[in-house]
Order: structure tokens, then C-alpha cells, then sequence
């Protein structure tokens, strides 16, 4: 493994420091190119952070043969960590986004959707964007505990709070922590409002507390699908439920008369774009009447993680996708301007909002309301003993 704080070159050469020894010899060193591994979203962990000063390279230097077909890479096995997190609410003032209280029972996501926005919040632990996002996940514990701590403060008034955007709250881990079952009780036992977003069918499993939530207009939730193809899903997001399983799971939700929206995420130009209208066809007959969708994000070193999964998966057009992402974004591969972001400015973002927009219109989605109620909040007691004076 070699270490530089500049880029390192392709093909470095050492030579014996020895001058006119008989034993003096000089060797190429080829960094060994990273490969996609069965399961994994991201590639590798070469991305580099922003808060690193060194980056690593590996390299066959001939020695071991290191990077040939006869020697296999261990695949990274699933670590779960603490998070000692004391607050669980997150707040924003973004004006281009349609919520403004958040919270996440985990960091890191073993889905594993290689175009995942969150990737490089794991940075800021140290830890890479790439198969660490994925294989290194931290869960709260506690955090229905938090949640109730920040209902009962004095100066908290009730607004709809969206349970995992940024890494997916009903991730396999789910199953057993039950991390987010235990919130869900606490939003129902406070008649508090929120929404969910999830690619999990495991969310099912949680339909006694969200139907009846939904009966008082207290929950809704988004489902987020971005193709219907085996071989784009199996490479896009290698450990997220089957398209066709996520179209039943916004069906079993619709039945149960929770509403539901698709988001239509990420459209990837020349991967999955000229998906969009089959995607709503396939969500409406399914039961939904919202849709939203995004382009693909690729903030900070989600860039270069994509670059790497592009030459990995689609050599044969990776330079085409890229181009065309400049041409959404300004001549740049991300802009993260608000109202940009996520949208795209040009002809090809117009095109893509524009194919959305009559889709939409043509189904009959986005016509009636999914405004939640935040009038039936009940605060935490001082004294969870004693009863409350005046019931429902």
C-alpha cells in the first residue's frame, strides 16, 4: 500500500538507490484497478474524504501477484456500531425540500445504492463513503427514548417529522433492532404526524401501528423505486428489495389505506431515465396517487464513487452518463444550489421534469390532498404515573 498527498502516477517506477551495484534493478508498479464484488454497491474504499490529508493506492508490485484472477478479494462482512447521538431531531431551512424536521435510527446503510446522498456523511467518522457506508452501520438504541425527551420540552410545538431520508430506517438490521417500530410507538402514543420513506417491504411488518395512524391522518409514506429491471437493481442497489417486491409493498400499503407515494429516484440519464413513465404506470395500478421523483445527486466524494461503480458496470457508456450530467448540472457532475439540486437546470432536466409532469397528469396522481394533522399532538406527562386529568 503507498501513501501520497498527490494524485499517484499510473505506472510509478522504484530503482535500487544502490548507483553501479551489479544488483541495482528498477520495476513498474500498476495500481491495481478495483472490481465490483457480488452484493456490494460501491466498489472500494479508495474514495478519498475531504477531511483526509493522505489517500491510499493499492498496487501489484509483481511480488504476489496481487489484483490477478486467482486471487480473490475477502468480501466485507456487516459491522454494527453504537451511536451516542443525545438529540434525535434534525432540523433544516431548505427551501426546496418539503419537510423541515427529520430523524434517522441508523447511520450508513447496508442496501448498499451506490447513489446513495448520505455516503459521505460517514466522513465525518473517519470512515469511507464507499464499502464502509455500507458495511459499517451505527444504530440508536435509544432513540425512542430521545424522541419522548423531545416531545415533552416545554418550548416543542408539533410539525410532521420524516423518519429515514437519509439511510433507510427499515434496512435489513431493522428486523431485529426494531429501531423504528419502537419510534412509530412513541408517534402513536403522542398522535404526532410523520412520514416514512423506505425501499423495504419490512415496513409491512409494522402495519398495526400505521394503519390506524393513517385512519387519523397521522402517517403517510414514500416508496422509492427508480427501475423495474432485474440487471439495473441487482447493480444499483444490490441489497434493496426486488422492483416487483416494492411495487406489492405500495400495494399491501394503499390496501391498508395508508397513503402512499412513489418516488421515482434517481433518474440516471442513459441508466434508468427512460424508465419514469413505466414507473408510474407500474405504482398507480398498484394503488398510489403521489409521485414525486429526483435526478442523481452526487455530492462531495459520492462523485468519484460513481465514476468508479460507471467503469465497473457500464464501461461501454460510462463517459456518455457523465457528459450527460453535465449538461443537467451546469457543466459540473453535481450543483448543489437549492432548487437545483436534485432537478437539474437545460434541456435534458426539462425533458426528463416535463415527461414526469404528463405522466402525472395523464394517471390522475398529485390531485388530491396529503396534508397530515398536527392538531391531536398529546405531550409526554411530567409524571408518566399519574393519570392525565382529561382523556380523548
Amino acid at each position: 500500500m503507498a501513501r501520497s498527498n498527490k494524485p499517484f502516477p499510473k505506472k510509478p517506477v522504484f530503482a535500487n538507490p544502490v548507483k553501479d551495484s551489479p544488483y541495482a534493478f528498477t520495476f513498474d508498479e500498476t495500481e491495481i484497478k478495483p472490481q465490483a464484488q457480488k452484493g456490494r454497491g460501491a466498489v472500494s474504499n479508495q474514495a478519498s474524504t475531504r477531511f483526509e490529508r493522505y489517500t491510499s493506492v493499492r498496487v501489484d508490485d509483481g511480488w504476489q501477484h496481487a489484483g490477478s484472477e486467482t486471487e480473490e478479494e475477502p468480501r466485507p462482512e456487516t459491522q454494527l456500531f453504537l451511536d451516542t447521538s443525545r438529540s434525535i431531531v434534525m432540523r433544516n431551512d431548505s427551501p426546496d425540500i418539503g419537510f423541515s424536521a427529520s430523524l434517522n435510527p441508523y447511520r450508513g446503510c447496508e442496501h448498499g445504492c451506490v447513489y446513495c446522498f448520505a455516503r459521505p456523511s460517514h466522513a465525518y467518522l473517519g470512515m469511507s463513503p464507499g464499502l464502509d457506508f455500507e458495511t459499517k452501520i451505527f444504530h440508536k438504541p435509544n432513540a425512542a427514548e430521545l424522541l419522548r425527551a423531545e416531545f415533552a420540552r416545554r418550548t416543542y410545538r408539533p410539525e410532521s417529522i420524516l423518519i429515514g431520508i437519509n439511510t433507510d430506517c427499515y434496512q435489513p438490521l431493522e428486523r431485529k433492532l426494531e429501531i423504528t417500530r419502537s419510534i412509530l410507538k412513541v408517534m402513536d402514543e403522542h398522535r404526532h404526524p410523520c412520514s416514512i420513506i423506505t425501499k423495504s417491504a419490512l415496513i409491512l411488518r409494522d402495519l398495526d401501528i400505521l394503519a390506524p395512524m393513517a385512519a387519523r391522518r397521522l402517517v403517510r409514506v414514500a416508496v422509492t423505486l427508480g427501475t423495474l429491471s432485474a440487471d439495473i437493481h441487482r447493480k444499483l442497489e444490490p441489497r434493496a428489495p426486488a422492483p416487483q417486491k416494492r411495487v406489492a409493498t405500495m400495494r399491501a400499503l394503499s390496501a391498508a389505506g395508508i397513503p402512499v407515494t412513489i418516488m421515482v429516484a434517481p433518474m440516471i440519464p442513459a441508466i434508468n431515465d427512460h424508465e419514469v413513465e413505466g414507473l408510474l404506470e407500474a405504482a398507480h395500478d398498484a394503488g398510489v396517487r403521489h409521485a414525486g421523483y429526483t435526478v442523481l445527486r452526487l455530492p462531495w466524494e459520492l462523485k468519484q464513487i460513481f465514476e468508479e461503480w460507471l467503469t465497473a458496470h457500464f464501461p461501454d457508456r460510462a463517459s456518455h452518463v457523465l457528459s450527460l450530467l453535465r449538461q443537467i448540472y451546469g457543466g459540473k457532475l453535481y450543483d448543489s444550489a437549492w432548487g437545483v439540486r436534485g432537478r437539474g437546470t437545460g434541456p435534458y432536466a426539462q425533458l426528463i421534469g416535463q415527461r414526469f409532469r404528463v405522466a402525472c397528469e395523464k394517471l390522475g396522481l398529485n390531485r388530491d390532498d396529503k396534508t397530515l394533522d398536527h392538531s391531536q399532538f398529546r405531550k409526554p406527562s411530567k409524571n408518566p404515573g399519574q393519570m392525565e386529568m382529561f382523556g380523548d
